[in-house]
C-alpha cells in the first residue's frame, strides 16, 4: 500500500517540476538536468513506509485576568537613587538617560547631584634592594551620581527602577533610598486628655 502513494507523491512532484520548467523557459535547462539525476537516484532507494506522525494540540488563548484590589497604593515621599562607577563619561551618559526616562514617565525630579569623587590610594615599595626609597603610588578613583525622586507611587516606582536596572551599564553600581509616607496610627490621631473629665476646680 505504501509503494502505490510513494510512487502518486514522485509522478506529482515530476508534474511541479515540469511546470517550472516551463514557465521559466530555457535558462533552466541545466538546474533540470541536476534535478532529474537526483530524481532518478531516488526512485532507485528502498521504499519505506513512514508511520511517525507529529501531532500537535492547540489550546485555546485565554485573556489574562487582571485583579483588582482595595487596598491603597504605597506613596515614597522621596526616591534618592545613587549609582557610582570608575568612568566619569558612562555615568553622565546614564545619568541623561535616567533623567530623561522620569521626564517620559511623568515624575518629579528634585534634584540631580554629584557627589564628591572617593579616591582610594595604595603605595607599593618599588625595589627592595637598589631603590628602597622609592615608591610607585595607584590609585582608584569613584564618581557618583544623586537622582532625587519626589512624590512618586509604588507601581510608579517600581517599573521606573526596574526600567533603568535592566539598563545598567557595565561596571556601574546602583543603591536606592526609599522613603514612604505612612498613615498615622488611630491611637495617636485626637489627645488622650479628651478622653478624661477635666478638674475645673482650683487647688487649695
Amino acid at each position: 500500500m505504501a509503494a502505490p502513494v510513494t510512487l502518486r507523491r514522485e509522478l506529482c512532484s515530476l508534474a511541479r517540476i515540469f511546470r517550472g520548467i516551463s514557465r521559466l523557459g530555457p535558462r533552466a535547462s541545466a538546474a533540470w538536468s541536476g534535478h532529474r539525476k537526483c530524481n532518478i537516484i531516488r526512485s532507485h532507494l528502498p521504499l519505506t513506509s513512514s508511520t511517525f506522525f507529529h501531532t500537535a494540540t492547540v489550546l485555546p488563548s485565554t485573556p489574562s485576568s487582571i485583579t483588582v484590589t482595595e487596598e491603597p497604593d504605597v506613596l515614597f515621599q522621596k526616591v534618592s537613587i545613587m549609582v557610582k562607577g570608575h568612568d566619569r563619561a558612562v555615568l553622565d551618559s546614564y545619568e541623561f538617560f535616567a533623567t530623561m526616562a522620569a521626564k517620559e514617565l511623568g515624575i518629579t525630579i528634585s534634584n540631580v547631584s554629584e557627589p564628591p569623587k572617593g579616591i582610594e590610594r595604595l603605595t607599593l615599595l618599588k625595589s627592595i634592594h637598589i631603590y628602597k626609597k622609592h615608591r610607585v603610588q595607584y590609585e582608584m578613583r569613584t564618581h557618583y551620581r544623586c537622582i532625587e525622586l519626589v512624590h512618586i507611587t509604588g507601581c510608579t516606582a517600581q517599573v521606573y527602577l526596574e526600567y533603568i536596572q535592566r539598563n545598567l551599564p557595565e561596571g556601574v553600581a546602583m543603591e536606592v533610598t526609599k522613603t514612604a509616607m505612612e498613615k498615622i496610627p488611630d491611637h495617636i490621631l485626637e489627645p488622650m486628655w479628651k478622653d478624661h473629665p477635666i478638674d475645673d476646680k482650683p487647688s487649695q
